[in-house]
């Protein structure tokens, strides 16, 4: 597959990227990270999947990471604090914010007429972003929304994301899952403000949503 975004392509077939049929030299791990938010994007990916992904097995420091996404970003021309193609998650990860074009197709704009929100849980400080699909709240390090809490279950619930849309479902957890004070049975549609709990973990759903969402505000 190449995908390319500005002037650069990125090749996994020969393992390349390049700038303007130039090849740039990035370190293996720093192709990898590369290659792992190109294959993810838009979804912002955690440190700990990032660690996961890059050194299984193996306990490596933050400042590792922080190096190598300084590498890929200068190899990218990135400079000051307004970056094009790898931006800084706070408190979370990296994602890819580049416009990209994948065999010289551009990648697919949503249909006409159907909805898009920015959707994402806060936790504290904490602002888990959320992709399209089932995003997994739990206390295994690969879930979307990673909770280090004894009183969550590794996979405990789920938030599924569709045309602008968010459910929020329990996974069976041994402690429950709670909204406005009741332990949920069914699934729940989200509204952005409204508070839940994960074991003993409380979370916010919200939104910015854009023209057309179907979510709504909490009352």
């Amino acid at each position: 597959m190449r995908v390319s975004f500005g002037p650069f392509v990125l090749d996994s077939g020969c393992r390349l990227l390049c700038r303007d049929g130039n090849q740039v030299h990035l370190s293996p791990k720093a192709y990898e990270l590369l290659t792992l938010l190109v294959e993810l994007r838009p979804r912002a990916v955690s440190k700990l999947e990032i660690h996961d992904r890059l050194w299984p097995g193996t306990y490596v420091t933050d400042a590792s990471l922080t190096t190598l996404v300084a590498e890929l970003r200068g190899a990218l021309g990135e400079v000051g604090h307004a970056p094009t193609f790898v931006r800084n998650v706070r408190g979370y990860g990296y994602a890819f914010c580049g416009d990209a074009r994948i065999d010289g197709v551009p990648v697919a704009a949503p249909p006409q007429g159907v909805a898009a929100a920015t959707m994402w849980v806060e936790c504290g400080e904490h602002r888990f972003p959320l992709a399209n699909g089932e995003n997994v709240i739990g206390r295994d390090a690969r879930a979307h929304v990673a909770l280090d809490d004894a009183s969550v279950s590794r996979r405990h619930a789920r938030l599924i994301v569709d045309d602008g849309s968010a459910r929020l479902e329990d996974l069976g957890s041994r402690n429950g899952t709670y909204a406005r004070n009741e332990r949920l049975v069914e699934p729940l549609e989200m509204r952005d403000g409204l508070a839940f709990r994960v074991g003993a973990i409380t979370l916010i759903f919200r939104t910015l949503a854009v023209p057309g969402s179907t979510v709504a505000v909490a009352r």
